[in-house]
């Protein structure tokens, strides 16, 4: 293990960053966690709160931040078209203004930081699977821009403070993840999946069910994380995700299948600007990291869905 750090984590109370500040403290580190709770919750922080170790702020990363720590993780904005169009202003704020103040913190401390990014730079993909050199294809007046743009915004912005003000920063392209502490009210497609069929409603299909989907199951994207924070000579950007590919239609028939089997299938048109095809290639942290998923769909989904059961 190495050397104890003080670690901040902005969006440290949502579902991948509670997940983050858990494998933190696990491994000895002391974590300062920034959230404004508009998608957090204290529910996913549980045990951690009574961590001596660990540290819970009530604030938005839109605003000045003021901590003395080694190391930066920017996790902060929520990752559902649900939750990001509810307020697209400031989805923005989030990601734009959030990136220049970790990135104004990190340059002030000397401290390494890590710009959670997203497979949604990639956008309708004309490439597949796609590499980190595709540079996408996204619609910037969409109904899912505020979100796409603004992570595409604060990529640049880490990439021109790494090469402009010599700060320690690098970026990872996180592709869908699941797991616990997932929010029922998400929107993401295996929450909603899963919610539905628990409670026997229908399954929603858009655009006939032929899409497809890459899900990483939540502990491998941490490792992911965690090793890529700590290759000190990366800077990225660097894919992070699963590259099994599944239709959606699949991906509802096994949910309901491992659910009961009560739920049913309906079809939908197809949503604005919704990729066709979603695949990550891995192969940069394969080789530069040694990193690679080691949960399949099928047993990660066991896991997720035992964890929504008594909550739904």
């Amino acid at each position: 293990m190495s050397a104890s750090k003080r670690i901040l984590v902005t969006g440290g109370a949502g579902f991948l960053g509670s997940h983050l500040c858990a494998r933190l403290l696990a491994d000895g580190h002391h974590v300062i966690c920034v959230d404004s709770m508009v998608t957090g919750r204290d529910e996913n922080l549980g045990p951690l709160l009574k961590n001596p170790r660990f540290e819970l702020h009530r604030c938005d990363v839109s605003e000045p931040l003021r901590f003395e720590v080694d190391q930066i993780y920017n996790m902060a904005c929520a990752a559902s078209p649900v939750k990001y169009r509810a307020d697209p202003v400031h989805t923005l704020n989030t990601n734009v203004f959030g990136a220049i103040n970790v990135l104004r913190l990190a340059q002030e401390l000397g401290a390494r930081v890590l710009q959670a990014s997203t497979s949604e730079v990639y956008g309708d993909a004309l490439v597949h699977p796609q590499h980190e050199d595709y540079w996408g294809n996204v619609n910037p007046i969409g109904p899912r821009a505020c979100y796409d743009e603004s992570k595409r915004v604060a990529e640049t912005y880490f990439w021109e403070y790494r090469q402009t003000r010599n700060v320690d920063t690098v970026i990872v392209r996180i592709f869908n993840t699941y797991g616990p502490n997932m929010d029922r009210n998400d929107g993401r497609v295996i929450a909603n999946f899963v919610v539905k069929a628990l409670r026997g409603e229908a399954l929603e299909l858009y655009g006939g069910g032929h899409r497809t989907r890459s899900f990483c199951f939540v502990s491998d994207l941490i490792e992911g994380l965690v090793r890529v924070m700590n290759a000190k000579d990366l800077t990225g950007p660097v894919n992070l995700g699963n590259p099994a590919e599944t239709r959606m239609q699949d991906l509802a028939e096994l949910i309901i299948r491992k659910t009961g089997g009560r739920a049913k299938l309906t079809m939908s048109d197809a949503l604005i600007d919704d990729p066709q095809r979603r695949r990550p290639d891995i192969s940069r942290a394969t080789e530069l990291l040694g990193w690679r998923p080691v949960v399949d769909l099928d047993s990660g989904l066991d896991r997720t869905i035992d964890w929504f059961r008594p909550r739904v």
